[in-house]
């Protein structure tokens, strides 16, 4: 906080603390009930997505959809995110974060039961959409709850969630086509049977929510107490503060090009080793292998990430694995198929290092707040064309040369403005 700031403040210290103290603290099992919470969440942020990669050309074939129309079904997810994400600061101060998350994990349940048999494209879009609102919310409020809950242990519970998050994608690429398989084929209820897993995961919000300490207003921050003025300070503070911080804005288009490469990669990896003649089951193994290398370097990356001063050398060696693996792609579709499914994966764990780095860049629970809501809403919506332009390529080249072109070239200035984003400053010196 700047030192005129502090003066201003400081006739109010005592009372403050007093304030504080007074405040109503979360009890050992709520902080225990909040991490189960957050590892459940997690693990079904994902399985909406990629189940459906998996069984993409069946649902085509099912709803008759062009590769256009594919393309536009790949770009939902983070047009959704982009547009839910930026509710949530203002749904978590009214309703208190659990409660915004819980209604969040019934909204994927709801989703994921109607989606397949809503009848018709329009019908599977929007149950999509639902499901998606679920997630937009959830993705944004997680760096948050864990902000101000652990707020000692960012690194290592930003590692544990990604770690989760990274996990449930894996399960939904593995099982949904053996899954399909044993349910006598049918993709609507491959698809529909992840709503299960979502439904656990409702569980532990139901509690959290009836907890009266766990609240937007009594939630500890960064410090370990209940916000105080310097959340206030800085949630009162205008908007043009965000859009004026380079770091910010570096932070967002890193977030959006990390999010193009992993979608397109979700929504059309498997269906690039299909037409390389690998088969169904096989392809969808292959993504699963892309997203279980998040699971051990989720867990990883942020922890070391929160212990160095400048994340660019992390972001370069992720980068790296990304140009190497899209060549692969573009050379040896099938031959190396594994070897680009490793590196693919072990690029896509820019996702973990984003949110790091978003808990690091604001000194404020309050501060992620918004940074969390601007970084991930700008992100989602730099990433929107992504997916539908690899689509429309796929479609007129009738091939994958140029969408494989795409994809690498994408990856140069992710790497430049991860740099920026990884520079030790916070957003409030910039302000």
């Amino acid at each position: 906080m700047p030192d005129d700031e502090t003066k201003i403040l400081a006739p109010a210290a005592e009372p403050r603390a007093a304030a504080d103290a007074a405040r109503p603290q979360p009890a050992a099992w709520t902080v225990k009930l909040v991490m189960a919470g957050i590892v459940l969440a997690a693990v079904n942020l994902r399985p909406a997505i990629t189940s459906l990669g998996a069984l993409l050309e069946e649902v085509r074939d099912g709803l008759g959809m062009s590769g256009s129309i594919a393309g536009v079904l790949t770009s939902v997810p983070p047009l959704c995110f982009a547009v839910f994400g930026v509710m949530s600061p203002r749904l978590a101060r009214r309703f208190g974060p659990g409660a915004v998350v819980c209604a969040g994990m019934v909204a994927i349940t709801a989703g994921l039961v109607i989606r397949p048999f809503a009848g018709g494209t329009a019908g599977f879009l929007a149950a999509s959409a639902l499901a998606l609102m679920g997630i937009a919310v959830s993705n944004v409020l997680m760096p948050v709850i864990v902000k101000r809950y652990f707020p000692d242990r960012v690194g290592s519970m930003t590692g544990l969630y990604s770690m989760a998050l990274a996990l449930g994608t894996a399960l939904a690429a593995a099982l949904t086509v053996p899954l399909t398989d044993g349910l006598g084929g049918s993709w609507r209820l491959g698809l529909g049977v992840w709503a299960a897993l979502a439904a656990v995961a409702i569980l532990p919000w139901i509690a959290l929510v009836k907890d009266r300490s766990v609240t937007a207003a009594n939630a500890p921050d960064a410090a370990g107490k209940a916000p105080g003025a310097a959340d206030r300070a800085c949630s009162q503070a205008p908007a043009r503060r965000i859009t004026s911080s380079p770091t910010a804005w570096a932070l967002a288009c890193f977030f959006g090009l990390q999010a193009t490469a992993a979608y397109i990669t979700m929504g059309w990896m498997p269906q690039i080793f299909r037409d390389a003649g690998v088969s169904a089951g096989t392809a969808g193994l292959l993504l699963a292998v892309t997203m279980v290398m998040g699971v051990p370097l989720a867990f990883v990356i942020p922890r070391l990430a929160s212990r160095i001063k400048n994340q660019g050398p992390i972001v370069v060696a992720l980068g790296a694995c990304g140009l190497i693996g899209y060549a692969g792609l573009y050379l040896a579709p099938s031959g190396g198929s594994w070897a680009w499914a490793l590196l693919l994966g072990v690029s896509n764990c820019s996702f973990p290092l984003a949110l790091t780095m978003i808990g690091m860049r604001s000194r404020s629970g309050a501060g992620v707040v918004r940074l969390s809501a601007f970084a991930q809403s700008t992100g989602y919506l730099i990433s929107i064309p992504g997916p539908l332009l690899v689509g429309v390529l796929y479609q007129h080249s009738g091939g994958w040369g140029l969408p494989i072109a795409l994809m690498a070239g994408l990856m140069v200035p992710q790497i430049a403005v991860g740099i920026l984003a990884g520079r030790d400053r916070t957003i409030e010196d910039e302000s």
